[in-house]
């Protein structure tokens, strides 16, 4: 769907997996933030695969605001849910959000006009200069520099930072990449940057304060094997064309 001047300014996006017990507590934080707005806006909550009441949850709660959705995949995967989410979204601008918010709510309106300078997609990074992470293990942000070192060389040079859950995309650019996007798993972030490239969308990374949370759901080593397979994945769509503009 097109953005009109009906549609709303900002669509949030919050992927679900089993948070029943960190989503109540993001969906208040989420509804104060959009209350303080000037700009209309619209929460997308996509729960995929839970085995817990986090679907129950995100649906009480979206029957007594109305500005929030509750929507429900069968499969997992955070960029199945991303890019649900992201295709259902009417928002002009549209940005997706982990549940935990280890990035501070009001950062997301650094990522708006006119903060964004006119990119078409804007990125939380916590390399970018004047970042700052806060209590993150020495061996965590080591083993994510190896990874995100792969990432620049094999696919994205240039990108310091490419996953940080914290991402904004233009309605145009989101509907665009979204819709060429085939990662469901944890890669996504790097595919769909990798297909806005391709397709001649701008990037900018700016620098936010992050606040590790020891209940990530990442699992380290068999999530950056599983991520370091898929920049091959990538690598050979490209190839093959998968990403290739309508038409050609």
């Amino acid at each position: 769907m097109a953005a009109s001047d009906a549609s709303p300014f900002l669509s949030i996006i919050l992927p679900v997996h089993n948070e029943e017990k960190r989503l109540p507590a993001t969906l208040k934080q989420v509804d104060a933030f959009i209350s303080a707005q000037s700009f209309r806006s619209e929460v997308l909550v996509v729960e995929n695969g839970s085995i817990d009441q986090s679907f129950a949850i995100a649906s009480e709660f979206c029957r007594q605001h109305p500005s929030f959705s509750a929507f429900h995949e069968d499969s997992r995967g955070k960029g199945l849910a991303v890019r649900s989410g992201m295709l259902k979204a009417s928002g002009q601008y549209r940005i997706f959000c982990d549940v935990d918010f280890s990035m501070p709510v009001e950062q997301i309106l650094r990522f708006l006009p006119p903060e964004d300078h006119g990119a078409d997609i804007v990125i939380a990074s916590r390399e970018a200069a004047g970042a700052i992470r806060y209590n993150e293990p020495a061996y965590r942000h080591f083993i994510g520099r190896i990874f995100n070192s792969m990432v620049r060389f094999a696919v994205l040079p240039g990108i310091q930072d490419s996953q940080c859950g914290f991402k904004m995309f233009t309605a145009r650019c989101a509907e665009d990449v979204f819709q060429k996007q085939t990662l469901d798993g944890m890669s996504f972030d790097v595919e769909v940057l990798f297909i806005a490239r391709r397709l001649g969308y701008s990037i900018l990374e700016i620098p936010i304060p992050w606040y590790f949370n020891s209940d990530s759901r990442v699992r380290l080593v068999n999530d950056s094997l599983r991520m370091g397979l898929d920049l091959f994945i990538i690598r050979r769509n490209a190839r093959r064309g998968v990403y290739a503009p309508a038409g050609r």
